[in-house]
């Protein structure tokens, strides 16, 4: 999305260094994004498997909770709406239970049966007149997370109303950038990121050993950088309205739908979240993009591990209060 590290402009690039390691980064497209990871090791031949590691643990998740691949758990239920319940891997189940806990906590400002819309809102440019009330209203009838009943001694999952369907655009891509900075630790690689199309998770140091810097863009002014993070053991989420939008009557209409009333987020430009995990920081950067600046802020406010950095369509800048605490925890070897 709007995230860049300074260290991503140079694809390919091979670091040898005073320690004896190098620094490589390899990119591919996966679960329908772009998917980029750079990894410090002894040599580029052990970097090179790292990283393919990283890409099969993706292709993994991918063939689990995608609802585009008919094979997957995820299309299984959903096939299967207002039918039966399906049973699940514990992982889908687990991950379908967090992403439900989301939408308690945002009374519905998030929720993953928002894939149940019908596509009345195109964000291809190609859109150049509302939809009526009518459709609107219409869309979102099978939309409601409280709809989705879980069976946890079953491990199974139902849709409840025929027609619903359940899908992890929001937080698949930032759980897979989290289970691919996993399988790292886990095999003692030093240093790396994971950077699932903006949704990115980092560990370690770079070569020099100097944290890594992540870049935010101008959402204004098209290829300048805002602001700059140096993170160590960090993930950082960007939601946005100013790539994929749709331009009618001089409005620009988010690609984010607030899943309540089927009509795009407004009021907010971008969302940064940075925290320790991936997914939990895009649940909150989409969730604040429909709940707005200030219930955003009131929401983060119960969970101090995370921080956000808040544009408003104005162009103003807005932190949470624990905005250089969180930052300054990134920053550190855990």
């Amino acid at each position: 999305m709007i995230k860049k590290s300074y260290l991503f402009g140079c694809l390919f690039l091979l670091v040898q260094s005073a320690f004896a390691q190098v620094m490589i980064k390899r990119d591919t497209v996966l679960m329908g994004s772009s998917f980029d990871v750079s990894v410090v090791a002894e040599n580029e031949a052990l970097a090179e498997n790292y990283i393919q590691q990283v890409f099969d643990e993706v292709i993994r998740i991918d063939l689990l909770i995608s609802d585009w691949k008919p094979n997957s758990q995820i299309s299984e239920i959903n096939r299967n709406a207002g039918i039966k319940p399906v049973k699940v891997d514990k992982e889908v189940f687990e991950l379908t239970k967090r992403a439900l806990h989301f939408s308690k906590i945002t009374n519905g400002a998030f929720d993953i049966t928002v894939a149940s819309m019908d596509k009345i809102w195109s964000f291809d440019g190609l859109m150049d007149e509302l939809p009526t009330k009518e459709a609107i209203q219409k869309s979102i009838e099978n939309v409601g997370y409280k709809n989705v009943i879980l069976n946890e001694g079953d491990s199974t999952i139902f849709l409840s109303k025929k027609g619903m369907k359940i899908g992890f655009g929001a937080t698949g891509k930032g759980y897979a950038a989290d289970k691919g900075r996993e399988l790292m630790l886990k095999l003692g690689i030093k240093g790396g990121i994971v950077n699932a199309s903006g949704d990115l998770a980092s560990w370690g140091r770079q070569v020099d050993r100097k944290s890594w810097l992540i870049g935010l863009r101008d959402p204004f002014k098209n290829g300048t950088i805002l602001k700059t993070f140096p993170v160590r053991n960090a993930a950082m989420c960007t939601s946005g309205d100013y790539q994929k939008f749709a331009l009618i009557d001089g409005v620009r209409y988010s690609h984010i739908i607030n899943p309540k009333t089927g009509i795009p987020a407004s009021g907010l430009t971008s969302v940064t979240v940075l925290g320790p995990e991936a997914e939990t920081a895009n649940g909150f950067s989409t969730s604040i993009m429909v709940l707005g600046a200030e219930a955003g802020l009131q929401l983060l406010e119960s969970h101090l591990n995370y921080a956000c950095l808040i544009i408003t369509e104005e162009g103003d800048i807005i932190t949470s209060k624990n905005y250089k605490k969180v930052l300054k925890q990134l920053n550190t070897d855990n």
